[in-house]
């Protein structure tokens, strides 16, 4: 497959179909690709779609669907922002699980990434704000029967584990049988303005690390067995694709090779804790609204609580 053209790095679909038009210097449909954007609200979602083996070879993309929320209004901290935002995002994940999980299939929620290590933190802590129901569907099936099963846990990373998270998940899956899995993580961007405003759901799976290239083992189908729907936001970018981004709005032209070791260099925002935070409390919510049909905010508030 054609990757990102040399020194940019980006995990998102709406982001590759944007150099892939900025390379070919064309306006016209991308073959292969099928694109739509839409506005809701104060918030813009823009699909992808690669549909064959000639958008995967321009993009650098599985074939499979990804859907891109730009949650701005969310960030200017909007009068019902995270409300309207939580119900968009959920709407679009659940569009994405019916395919596969149905109206009571068990879903595994997988917080990928390290908690130590803030813009990395993303999945773990979506995880705390995720419902864990599958032990109670068990133990008291009547009270809690408008809820879905659902199991939740944190891989780590293979430094601190010894274990690829693959390994991890394969292994939980196999115990618990989940109809489904979630799975949330940090990912790369090249426009700095998307750090920590973009939410990207994708029904293809994810790779671990491959947005500071340090790919692991793929999560996907073919490895599972089961769908595997990634759930991630952009919270860095590196050093080389943010110097060509800003040369670019300069009206610059520069050579990634001249940039060295500095240019492997991961940036991210200053605000990082509290945009993680914020980002993981709306992503963690907008799971179980998904999952759990006529489950709403306040219900979510006073079981979490």
């Amino acid at each position: 497959m054609n990757r990102q053209p040399p020194g940019i790095r980006t995990d998102l679909a709406v982001e590759a179909r944007q150099l892939w038009k900025e390379r070919a210097q064309d306006t016209s449909a991308l073959p292969g690709v099928r694109a739509e954007e839409r506005d809701a609200g104060s918030f813009h979602i823009v699909t992808v779609e690669v549909l064959d083996n000639r958008g995967e070879e321009a993009l650098g993309k599985p074939v499979g669907r990804y859907v891109t929320v730009e949650l701005d209004g969310f960030l200017r901290r909007e009068e019902n922002a995270f409300c309207d935002a939580a119900a968009l995002v959920a709407e679009q994940l659940r569009e994405i699980l019916r395919p596969g999980l149905g109206d009571g299939g068990a879903c595994l929620v997988v917080g990928l990434g390290n908690r130590g290590i803030t813009p990395d933190a993303i999945g773990p802590e979506t995880v705390d704000n995720v419902l864990v129901t599958r032990h109670l569907k068990e133990k008291l099936p009547e009270e809690f029967a408008r809820f879905r099963p659902v199991a939740a846990v944190c891989s780590g990373v293979l430094g601190t584990t010894g274990i690829e998270s693959s390994d991890f998940v394969r292994a939980v899956s196999q115990r618990v049988s989940p109809a489904a899995v979630i799975a949330v993580d940090a990912l790369a961007s090249r426009e700095p303005d998307r750090l920590c405003r973009t939410v990207q759901l994708a029904d293809t799976g994810i790779v671990p690390g491959s947005g500071v290239g340090n790919a692991r083992a793929a999560l996907n189908r073919e490895t599972l067995g089961i769908p595997v729907i990634a759930v991630g936001v952009p919270t860095v970018v590196d050093a080389a694709t943010l110097t060509l981004d800003l040369a670019s709005r300069a009206g610059a032209e520069l050579d990634p090779r001249a940039f060295g070791k500095v240019g492997s260099m991961i940036v991210t925002p200053r605000d990082i804790d509290r945009n993680v935070r914020d980002i993981a409390r709306l992503l963690g919510y907008s799971i179980n609204l998904a999952l759990h049909d006529g489950l709403r905010l306040e219900d979510v508030d006073m079981l979490l609580s």
